[in-house]
């Protein structure tokens, strides 16, 4: 429950600064202008701002859409594919951690799964999952479950618990979809209160660079793949971690040097890690890989050896095993 509130607090506290700070800047400071050198404006330079913020703008909108409601009916579709062609691997349950409240319809649960990957290489996996049979104890911590793991570990899901059924909730569907056009309103809305409020009779000329309808969607984009960035950099994920953890092979690589970056994300340094390693063909390889190492991780850089996984079909493509836990 902290977690949740802790999250919505941030989102709530970085949205501030995406939308209404913008806009309290840009009014404090427009209320002194003087209109009447609009008429000295460039025409086509603002017709020019204009189409920008509307890219921007169809950017976020288009992102929203898949995000709240196109996701929904692609996962569906890939846990359908999972089940006709998936993997089946049994998995056991190390712990189980109830997560949601006394009220809530469903009880659900943190699941940590062992179990082996694409590969047949052991990994743990942490998931959540809602008991809508509670009276069949399912989810518990020694007990073992049946899953059906998605050949194609870059789609999502990942995995499916084999006797589960995938439902789109409508009332869920039906709330993201007033609120995808509740933005779109919003959206439209302001562009006509901006032009009714600031054209005064001579079209677009108002618009400027810092004008909230282009800087509020480009900081939510900017926050889009920030956020992606700080979450690789401190986790050492990156966009093929799920690949190489539900197909790769694990093996023990000798750590050859540890040196700083010069990086620093929270006071935490960014390491380099020059690795080697010989793959199920014997083939040795050499490879470094960037991490955020935490103070309290340090004695990771003292190690000779540290556990990594690679792809069978591209072994330069690795990770190390501590990260991936994580996942």
């Amino acid at each position: 429950m902290k977690k949740y509130l802790l999250s919505g607090f941030w989102m709530l506290y970085m949205l501030f600064f995406a939308i209404p700070f913008p806009m309290i800047i840009y009014y404090a400071v427009s209320s002194e202008f003087d209109i009447t050198t609009l008429k000295d404006k460039d025409p086509w330079l603002a017709l020019s701002l204009v189409a920008v913020s509307l890219i921007l703008w169809l950017i976020v909108i288009i992102g929203f859409f898949q995000k709240w409601i196109l996701s929904n009916f692609i996962t569906k579709q890939n846990l359908e594919n999972i089940k006709r062609n998936g993997v089946i691997r049994e998995a056991k349950i190390l712990k189980a951690v109830k997560i949601s409240g006394n009220n809530a319809k469903y009880n659900t649960y943190e699941l940590e799964l062992l179990f082996k990957n694409l590969a047949d290489t052991e990994i743990t996996h942490r998931t959540e999952i809602s008991d809508t049979k509670p009276h069949e104890r399912r989810f518990e911590a020694g007990k073992k479950l049946n899953l059906i793991l998605n050949r194609e570990p870059k789609k999502l899901p990942v995995f499916v618990i084999a006797n589960s059924e995938g439902a789109i909730n409508p009332i869920g569907l039906a709330l993201r979809v007033l609120g995808w056009l509740l933005v779109l309103a919003l959206v439209g809305g302001y562009y006509f209160y901006s032009y009714q409020d600031e054209s005064h009779g001579m079209g677009w000329r108002f618009m400027s660079f810092g004008h909230p309808l282009i800087i509020c969607p480009l900081v939510l984009i900017f926050y889009r793949y920030l956020l992606r960035f700080i979450l690789n950099k401190l986790t050492g994920a990156n966009g093929d971690s799920v690949l190489i953890k539900f197909k790769g092979i694990k093996t023990w690589a000798k750590l050859i040097n540890v040196s700083q970056t010069g990086t620093y994300i929270n006071e935490q340094p960014m390491m380099r890690f020059e690795l080697e390693y010989t793959d199920n063909k014997h083939h040795v390889h050499r490879k470094s890989l960037k991490k955020i190492v935490g103070l309290l991780e340090l004695d990771i850089t003292k190690k000779e050896q540290v556990e990594i996984f690679y792809l069978a079909e591209n072994p330069n493509q690795i990770a190390l095993a501590d990260d991936l836990k994580k996942m």
